[in-house]
């Protein structure tokens, strides 16, 4: 696991399932300018994480973004795939919490597997 989700787990909580980008974003124009750099950077930074507590996800190197939402105040993890993405088994999840929080992830590997995982959990 990442160092940022090592760092913050609580108490008693443990990490159930991590989730990272898929292959795919080595084949984008932002790869080709970056000759393949900037995903694989991505790649080993970003983090995404079920724990038995909450979904923990962070994404950037220098300037940081995280989504830390217990389980139970999360409404539902959506996933949406385009043809390309269910033959090759990326998509993006969208993690909708209540009250209207709404943050959206893309090019993650085995997306249903991680809505599974959830739901499991939750």
């Amino acid at each position: 696991m990442g160092n940022y989700v090592d760092n913050h787990l609580i108490r008693d909580e443990q990490v159930e399932y991590e989730a990272r980008y898929h292959w795919i974003i080595f084949i984008s124009l932002r790869s080709l300018f970056s000759l393949g750099i900037l995903p694989l950077i991505d790649r080993n930074t970003d983090e995404f994480a079920i724990t038995n507590r909450r979904i923990i996800v962070k994404t950037g190197l220098i300037s940081r973004h995280t989504l830390e939402m217990n389980l139970s105040k999360i409404e539902s993890v959506n996933v949406d795939q385009t043809i390309l993405g269910r033959l090759l088994g990326y998509g993006t999840i969208t993690i909708i919490g209540s009250g209207g929080t709404r943050e959206s992830f893309p090019n993650i590997s085995n997306p249903l597997e991680f809505r599974k995982k959830f739901q499991e959990l939750s």
